[in-house]
C-alpha cells in the first residue's frame, strides 16, 4: 500500500500532536475515528454529564469522518468506554439519538479510567465509504 492511499485528518486535540497520531485515518474503503472525548481545545464539554460528553464525543468522530465526506448513516461500528457502570443508559440513550437508524456494529465497555478524571466517556468510529476498493481488488483477479 503507497501512502497516497492513506489520508490522515487531526483535529486539534493536543494530544494528537504530544502522541503522535491522527484523528481519523481512511485507507480503501474504511474510515477509522481514533478514541475522541467531549474536549473541544482545552475545554471538556458536558462536565459531570455522561449523556452531553457521549454526544459531544460522537459529535467531534462524525466531524472527523466528514472531513471525507462521510455522515452518520456511512457508520458501520462504534464503540463506548465509560468509566461508570451506572452511566450505561445515558451514553447509551445518546448513542440512539445520532444511530437509530443506521444500526452499527457496537460495543461499550466500563474501563478504570481516562488521562484525565474528569472524562466519563470516549467513543471511537468506522465508516464504510463505498465499493471502490472491492471493485479494484476484484479488476485485479479478473485481469
Amino acid at each position: 500500500m503507497t501512502s497516497e492511499a492513506v489520508r490522515r485528518a487531526q483535529s486539534g486535540s493536543p494530544w494528537e500532536e504530544s502522541f503522535g497520531f491522527a484523528r481519523a485515518v481512511a485507507v480503501g474503503d474504511r474510515v477509522l475515528v481514533a478514541g475522541t472525548t467531549s474536549f473541544k481545545g482545552p475545554v471538556l464539554h458536558g462536565e459531570g454529564d455522561p449523556y452531553e460528553q457521549a454526544k459531544m464525543a460522537f459529535t467531534s468522530a462524525l466531524e472527523a469522518i466528514a472531513e471525507f465526506g462521510l455522515g452518520p448513516a456511512s457508520v458501520i461500528r462504534t464503540r463506548m468506554y465509560l468509566t461508570h457502570l451506572r452511566d450505561v443508559d445515558e451514553v447509551g440513550r445518546a448513542h440512539k439519538e445520532l444511530f437509530d437508524s443506521v444500526r452499527p456494529a457496537s460495543t461499550l465497555l466500563v474501563v478504570a479510567g481516562f488521562v484525565d478524571p474528569r472524562i466519563l466517556v470516549e467513543v471511537e468510529l468506522e465508516a464504510f465509504r463505498g465499493h471502490h476498493g472491492q471493485q479494484a481488488a476484484r479488476g485485479a483477479v479478473d485481469s
